[in-house]
């Protein structure tokens, strides 16, 4: 009786992929621990990661609190500079003679500092979740535009004309080509987006809040509590590392045909 071997089990691509991050990151903490206790480091200056995971458990409620103040103003200010975003490379692109009119003025606003609107946002609109937000949106919107525009405006133009050779007017060639055909620029410029919300986030929560993990972070840096500082930091980073990955796993549902999802096994 002739019996043929099972395949063995196909280990998780996505395990595969994520290990090095995970094992330089132990490492990192290895050496960061071993650090502290060789040179006598004060706590108030650099806290050892033991510390740190000590006062994450201890301010769990916390951290948890104020980290779901902050994503709500990320989720809604991304979601928003997303829109602003594709509206602004759509206008330009759809109307050419207003967006060449309104684009360098885009990129003029894009070079004012933001964290100098903070405060002023904060002056206007109090100190609710509508500054954060708008500086979000100010801040996080420019890459999505940026984006946007050049997927719609690097068309194959030979593709365009058979379009206008049969009959297809500007919206129907915006609607079937060009908008599909941005969809990879789309995504990348969501990705940066995404992580600028973080930091928006941050920074109108620095200017000016009483809840959220900015908010933790200067006032523990106030009272010299350093490990909490880090460990609210900590809390934004993995945050932020969510949503980016959110993002991707979107990305990876609308355009599965974007080269870089090719298997090469598949090849």
């Amino acid at each position: 009786m002739i019996t043929q071997a099972l395949p063995a089990p196909k280990v998780s691509r996505a395990v595969i992929d994520v290990a090095p991050a995970i094992l330089l990151g132990l490492v990192c903490l290895l050496l960061w621990e071993g650090a502290i206790w060789l040179f006598k480091v004060e706590p108030f200056v650099l806290p050892a990661p033991s510390a740190i995971a000590l006062v994450m458990v201890d301010q769990y409620q916390s951290l948890a609190a104020a980290a779901l103040v902050t994503a709500e103003e990320i989720l809604i200010g991304f979601a928003l500079s997303a829109v602003t975003g594709v509206l602004v490379a759509v206008v330009i692109a759809r109307f050419e003679t207003f967006g060449r009119a309104l684009y360098p003025l885009i990129v003029l606003f894009q070079n004012v500092p933001k964290v100098a609107l903070a405060p002023i946002f904060i002056l206007w609109f109090g100190y609710d979740l509508a500054p954060k937000v708008l500086l979000i949106v100010v801040i996080a919107f420019f890459p999505v535009a940026i984006g946007m525009l050049s997927g719609l405006q690097s068309v194959d133009p030979s593709l365009v004309s058979l379009m206008r050779s049969v009959g297809a007017g500007p919206g129907t060639i915006l609607k079937r080509v060009r908008l599909p055909h941005a969809l990879p620029q789309l995504m990348a410029g969501l990705k940066v987006a995404v992580t600028l919300s973080v930091i928006g986030a941050i920074v109108g929560e620095f200017a000016g809040a009483s809840a959220g993990l900015g908010y933790i972070i200067q006032f523990a840096s106030t009272q010299l509590e350093t490990a909490l500082v880090f460990a609210a930091i900590l809390v934004v980073s993995v945050l932020g590392l969510a949503f980016y990955y959110v993002v991707e796993l979107a990305e990876r549902l609308l355009i599965p045909w974007a080269p870089k999802f090719d298997d090469p096994g598949n090849r």
